[in-house]
């Protein structure tokens, strides 16, 4: 125990020294003294040998991921490796605990068999059974007969679930084993490793949208590889999610998730849209081809209304349209030359839409 605590606190003591170098890191980057010292006591921090409740103790694996996110690549790199390392004792400590645990029942249970054994009535020269004794053993085979019966009914219809639900289960279990399960690769990062869910989960739903030729050809696509590769191409073009580049995130996970959008999602699942593209697209263009014929005629509605709107015209009946020859018309004047001349009249007329000026 005190060679436990004296390493928690040797961990401690190491996580203090490269936290404080990591922030004078942070204020000046070109500090390569700190930054040397921050990684020597990383690497110091990974020789020493750890165990879960030195971890739990010391809470220093919660403290140490804050610098998994720091600027200098070295520092994030050396830290990230250490969390991966701490990772896998906590599972090789919890994998000998649940073996350890397997093994006892197993011990517990032949000895229960043994006793049971001996509880029974030797078969040949005994007494028989009384009538009461023979009933209450038919009653428990009737009712594990019964248990069996209920078993064997639920297993039934969990089959049938599973072969009558579209074909989002049997598209995705070559890839991930079941709908809304995917295994997908992990990249150390929380946030990037949830984006690369959602991104699965939006791209599984063109399985159940799209129909026809496009089911066929959206079955042949592996909806892990498209998220991957799209969540990739995000991380290379706007780095991660924060500041400046969390509004464009937001912005093409919200288009890919819309229930309204099937096009967008279902574009880039079959590869019409390149996850490069994807990435310089504007809200405009991710828009649903519905979406997009709506904001059409809302822009020339409002031109229309713009260019009605943008010159006061008169009626009058002093003018002869020279086309339809009627005199209902309208017109305008406006200083199109210099100061001393005269204004020009722009007239309209309102039978024919024929347009016509003169000084």
């Amino acid at each position: 125990m005190a060679s436990v605590k004296k390493d928690g606190s040797q961990l401690v003591e190491l996580f203090e020294k490269a936290s404080k170098s990591a922030d004078k890191v942070e204020d000046d980057e070109t500090n390569e003294a700190e930054e040397t010292r921050c990684i020597d006591a990383l690497k110091a921090m990974r020789a020493v040998s750890v165990t879960t409740s030195m971890l739990m103790d010391t809470q220093v694996a919660k403290r140490l991921r804050r610098l998994t996110k720091h600027k200098s690549s070295e520092i994030s790199s050396v830290a990230q490796e250490i969390i991966n390392a701490w990772r896998k004792v906590v599972a090789a400590e919890a994998a000998a605990k649940n073996d350890a645990a397997k093994s006892e029942p197993t011990s517990s249970n032949k000895s229960s068999v043994t006793s049971k054994d001996s509880l029974k009535s030797p078969r040949s020269g005994d007494t028989p059974k009384s009538p009461t004794t023979i009933i209450k053993s038919e009653k428990l085979t009737a009712v594990k007969k019964e248990t069996t019966v209920k078993v064997e009914m639920k297993t039934s219809s969990v089959s049938v679930s599973k072969t009558s639900s579209n074909t989002t289960v049997s598209s995705t279990t070559s890839t991930n084993g079941s709908t809304g399960n995917f295994k997908l690769p992990k990249t150390g990062d929380s946030t990037r490793d949830r984006i690369r869910e959602l991104l699965a989960e939006a791209f599984s739903k063109v399985l159940t949208e799209a129909q026809d030729d496009l089911l066929q050809k959206a079955k042949m696509k592996d909806i892990v590889h498209v998220a991957v590769t799209v969540e990739s191409a995000m991380f290379k073009k706007l780095g991660l999610s924060k500041d400046a580049n969390k509004t464009k995130y937001r912005s093409i996970m919200f288009n890919l998730k819309d229930a309204n959008n099937p096009d967008l999602r279902r574009r880039v699942l079959l590869g019409e849209i390149e996850p490069e593209q994807l990435m310089t697209m504007s809200v405009d263009d991710m828009a649903s081809d519905q979406r997009k014929a709506e904001n059409k005629k809302i822009k020339d509605k409002a031109l229309f209304e713009c260019e009605r709107g943008l010159k006061a015209a008169a009626s009058t009946d002093q003018f002869k349209c020279g086309k339809c020859k009627q005199r209902k018309c309208t017109y305008f004047q406006m200083q199109t030359r210099s100061a001393d001349e005269p204004m020009t009249t722009f007239v309209t007329c309102v039978n024919c839409n024929n347009h016509w000026k003169f000084c």
